[in-house]
This record gives structure tokens, sequence and C-alpha cells, in this order.
């Protein structure tokens, strides 16, 4: 199995950094952000796979890390994880392009399978672009190809100018 890498971003440091360890122990890359300006700045450094994101932290909340995410960083999945949502939370970290949103206390596993589930998402564009290229839709797949190359020369280039 390939190692999957998370970062989490939650203001409680105590379980945050437990979590991590629980899934380090499940032999995951695991990486931990106090707060949303942290977990940008380890982004920029550091790409992850999946990003498991509180809603609710002091500074920038969770729903404007997501959307910055979905902006500089499309292909990242997001999950997030959350004590203190609500139905209106959820649909709008949905519409923002969260993967999946979860309420604390999550099961381990729960959290993991969901973590997986992401992780193969990612994968999908490429799929996708080659069954539209089996069906002989050659420019549909191109323009998914292109699109995914061209994001990859942007996480590229800001890493370089680090």
């Amino acid at each position: 199995m390939e190692k999957i890498k998370i970062l989490l971003v939650d203001d409680e440091k105590e379980f945050v950094e437990t979590l991590s360890e629980r899934i380090r122990m499940r032999e995951h890359d695991s990486d931990v952000a106090l707060n949303g300006e942290q977990a940008l700045k380890k982004m920029d450094d550091d790409l992850p796979d999946v990003v498991v994101l509180d809603l609710k932290m002091p500074g920038m909340d969770g729903m404007e890390v997501l959307r910055r995410i979905r902006k500089a960083y499309p292909k990242v999945q997001v999950i997030m994880l959350t004590g203190h949502g609500s139905e209106k939370d959820e649909e709008e970290a949905k519409k923002l392009g969260a993967f999946e949103y979860l309420e604390k206390p999550v099961e381990i596993e729960t959290l993991m399978k969901k973590v997986k589930k992401a992780y193969k998402s990612k994968f999908e564009s490429s799929m996708m672009a080659a069954t539209f290229a089996e069906a002989g839709e050659f420019d549909t797949a191109k323009e998914i190809r292109d699109s995914d190359e061209e994001q990859d020369e942007i996480n590229k280039d800001k890493k370089k100018s680090k």
C-alpha cells in the first residue's frame, strides 16, 4: 500500500497530535498545523495528498482555508472534521469542494477509510481522460490532461520560487 501524506489542521493541539500519531501507526505520513496560516505555509513547502481540516479555528477559519486550498491546490482533497458544525456548514463546505464532512468524535478507522477514498479520487481525472480517449473523444481527453499538467507546472513553479 502506498503511503498517503496527510496534513492535519486543528487548533486543539493535544487532539491533533494524538490523531497524527495514530495515523503514523497505520504507516502513513502525517504532519500537523495548528491554524490556517500555518497549514497554507506547510502546503507551499510540502504538498500533502489529503488535508483533514477543522472548521472552527481562531484567525482564519476552516472555510477560508478550504477556499484557498481549492484555488491554489485543486488536486489536494480536503476532509472537514469538526465538533461544532451544522447542516449549513456541511452544505457550504461541500459547495466549496470539500471531499467529505465528518463530525468529531470520529473513529480512526472511519477517518482512514475516507482519507484513502479521497486519495484515490485524486487520480480520477487521469482515468477520465483515458476513458474519453478510448471513446474517440481526443479533444476532451487532451483538455483534461492539459489542465492537469498545467496545474502540476503551477505547483512546481510555486515550490521553486520558495
